[in-house]
């Protein structure tokens, strides 16, 4: 297998390293995230911040806008008033802790990194906001793209490929080009699971996840409780934990090297233990 080029993140002159895969701990303040279990409000934010800090997670990644199919759709101010206040709550309590902004939107991601955060995390890759990579670049922190089509509404009728694995490298490439070109340096491959993808494509990519090493760029994945996962094994959300612990094991083994989760002690177990298997 062969090795990411890229080993570390430059988190506003902290270096992260990715010499073992690390957990980022998904905190939605959003009254209609897909998982009921993800759903906090301001005043428990600290709390939940404190145990996944404790579980071992490296980053925080704070979300005010829900893309799951048929959220609703809310104004980039409103989405800033319930991420900003998070950001300052964590960072005042915990003011070493990592905190990344789930935004497609550069005017929500400055003012989040304006308040403290070190990296963001865009779901749409640069296509809804065309000041994204400019902005990012601009800020200086790392920057996951990821792989979408169309808008969290739209995309799962944009489930139609010629070839799954070549058409998410190839649309990625593009995305990717274009971000360097505005001199973004720190840059983390999401493939998108989940996103303009069924369950059977979300299992194809992550056969064969380790083909987006092309990139020479980490790789974040973002399987937990998802779809694929609860409705494959005909159960709900909330019973989904070992079955994202079972898929979150085989990313690693393909390459993954950031973990985005809701069980943050579960995930750090498995980077444990799969950092015991001898290809690696």
């Amino acid at each position: 297998m062969p090795k990411v080029t890229k080993k570390t993140l430059n988190c506003r002159g902290r270096l992260v390293s990715l010499d073992t895969p690390v957990v980022m701990g998904i905190l939605n303040v959003t009254p209609d995230s897909f998982f009921a279990g993800s759903r906090i409000s301001l005043d428990e934010t600290v709390d939940v911040a404190q145990r996944m800090l404790t579980d071992g997670a490296t980053f925080l990644d704070i979300g005010g806008y829900s893309t799951r199919p048929g959220a609703a759709d809310i104004s980039p101010v409103e989405e800033a008033d319930r991420v900003l206040p998070v950001i300052e709550a964590i960072l005042d309590s915990f003011p070493d802790a990592l905190i990344s902004v789930d935004t497609f939107r550069s005017s929500v991601a400055k003012q989040a990194v304006e308040s403290g955060a070190v990296l963001v995390n865009d779901v749409a890759g640069g296509i809804l906001d065309p000041a994204m990579f400019e902005t990012v670049a601009a800020l200086g922190v790392p920057y996951v793209l990821m792989h979408m089509r169309g808008t969290p509404a739209t995309m799962q009728s944009m489930t139609t490929y010629q070839n799954l694995v070549t058409d998410v490298i190839d649309e990625l490439a593009i995305r990717l080009a274009e971000l360097r070109s505005f001199g973004q340096k720190d840059i983390i491959i999401d493939p998108g699971f989940g996103f303009a993808k069924t369950p059977a494509q979300n299992f194809l990519l992550l056969s064969n996840l380790d083909s987006l090493r092309h990139f020479d760029e980490p790789l974040l994945v973002g399987l937990s409780r998802k779809t694929t996962i609860w409705k494959t094994l005909d159960i709900s959300a909330d019973k989904a934990l070992n079955g994202t612990t079972v898929l979150n094991t085989v990313a690693l083994t393909r390459g993954a090297s950031i973990l985005r989760v809701h069980d943050v002690r579960e995930a750090v177990e498995a980077i444990k233990l799969t950092q015991h298997l001898k290809f690696f």
